[in-house]
């Protein structure tokens, strides 16, 4: 499921949008999360009180008050880099502009739904292209992507009632999913991520400081170490920071 942001001061614009990706969902059968905004402030604010990021924002470039190069500016400046932008507009002169803010397309008003069909498809293309760096994973109901580098840590989770459970750790959310830790560690062992516990994969960009037999992590999280694993843990990790030209702070 991609989740997609549209944002414009104009109702009718709004719901065009929202119609053709419904239809393009229907027809491809790819799941958009859809969320509709009439002011760039509103959408600015979603990312300033952390929420749930998304996959594509769709900006009107022309709204009153935080126009849709403002808001995409203040979205990266909140460090949000990986969303798409499509920008909508009825003036090509605000195409260099847009180019400051990483902008996937500038479209020309009014857009034809089979033309915006068009370049969400192409996007979604880029999107599978990048698939070895996302992750789909199923939490209640509902398939969710997620990017590696905003995963935090995977831990099995203890369920009187739920057959290996395990918790997705991100920085804005935890996802409640089903799965073998083991099976995972080995799908992600070439990603930056490491197995330091029988019960705990974390993602070694999010890595902090480690402490005695635990890791610090960001967002303040804390993990155990599982004795048999701290020397292998603390050799995997000084390798990685020598590839990355970091000091590190030895367990």
């Amino acid at each position: 499921m991609y989740r997609v942001a549209v944002c414009d001061d104009e109702e009718q614009q709004r719901e065009l949008v929202k119609k053709t990706l419904i239809a393009l969902s229907i027809r491809t059968n790819i799941e958009f999360e859809i969320e509709l905004y009439p002011s760039g402030e509103q959408l600015a604010a979603h990312y300033e009180q952390d929420g749930v990021p998304f996959h594509i924002l769709i900006l009107d470039v022309e709204m009153g008050g935080m126009n849709g190069i403002m808001t995409a500016r203040r979205i990266r400046e909140l460090k949000h880099f990986d969303e798409q932008i499509i920008f909508l507009t009825s003036y090509p002169e605000y195409m260099v502009e847009s180019f400051d803010v990483m902008t996937f397309q500038y479209l020309i008003k009014p857009v034809a739904p089979d033309l915006l069909e068009e370049k969400i498809t192409k996007l979604l293309q880029y999107f599978q292209a990048q698939e070895k760096k996302f992750m789909v994973i199923k939490s209640g109901y509902e398939e969710v992507v997620l990017r590696y580098d905003d995963i935090i840590a995977i831990e099995a989770a203890k369920s009187l009632t739920v057959k290996s459970k395990l918790h997705v750790i991100t920085a804005t959310q935890v996802y409640d999913s089903k799965g073998l830790i083991a099976d995972y560690a080995a799908a992600l062992k070439d990603s930056n991520f490491l197995h330091i516990h029988r019960s705990i994969i974390i993602n070694l960009l999010h890595v902090k400081k480690f402490a005695g037999g635990s890791v610090l992590m960001s967002g303040g999280m804390e993990f155990p170490i599982g004795r048999s694993k701290i020397k292998e843990v603390k050799d995997f990790y000084t390798k990685f920071m020598i590839m990355k030209g970091h000091s590190y702070d030895s367990i």
